[in-house]
């Protein structure tokens, strides 16, 4: 498989050990770079599985947009009318019998603490199984080894996630928050 021979090529290694579940959220961190994107799709193929993912709405231009929606792009509208984009993923996730989406709760490539909390709702409201993915820049590794059980407590929750993240660091160490 091309994608499991680039990440051998760039000394990354892949660890997914996670059932390939018919829907998920994957859960992604740290995000601190746009390589982080390339290396989740990368991963996932290397192992034959197939993830969207949630992208500002403001790479969706041609020639780009065609491509990241052929490839399982979902943009995000930072300013919006009509339903919350948590409302719109649960809709997508209760009308569709398959769907895996990649999504990156702290939300930006910048340090940031307060992470969202979308991906908790939607799968409280789903029951969808969250699973964990790490991208470690220090080690080269790729992993998506544990699935989350929520407990429906948002707060101890996230706290839970973070935890589980503290090990990890990107590509840029500084940018990355777990506070």
């Amino acid at each position: 498989m091309i994608s499991k021979w680039i990440l051998k090529i760039f000394g990354w290694t892949v660890d997914i050990t996670v059932p390939d579940y018919p829907k998920s959220i994957i859960c992604v961190a740290p995000h601190t770079s746009n390589w982080d994107f390339i290396l989740g799709k990368l991963a996932y193929a290397s192992v034959g599985r197939k993830a969207g993912f949630l992208m500002k709405d403001t790479w969706f231009f041609f020639p780009l947009g065609p491509i990241f929606r052929a490839i399982g792009g979902v943009p995000v509208a930072r300013k919006h009318k009509g339903p919350s984009l948590v409302e719109q993923l649960i809709k997508r996730y209760n009308e569709s019998s398959t769907l895996s989406l990649a999504i990156t709760p702290e939300g930006t490539r910048s340090r940031n603490s307060k992470w969202h909390t979308g991906f908790l709702r939607i799968a409280y409201a789903t029951g969808v199984p969250i699973v964990l993915g790490a991208i470690d820049f220090s080690t080269k590794r790729i992993e998506i080894t544990r699935t989350f059980q929520p407990s429906g407590d948002l707060e101890k929750d996230m706290r839970e996630v973070k935890d589980f993240y503290k090990g990890f660091k990107g590509k840029y160490p500084d940018k990355f928050s777990t506070d």
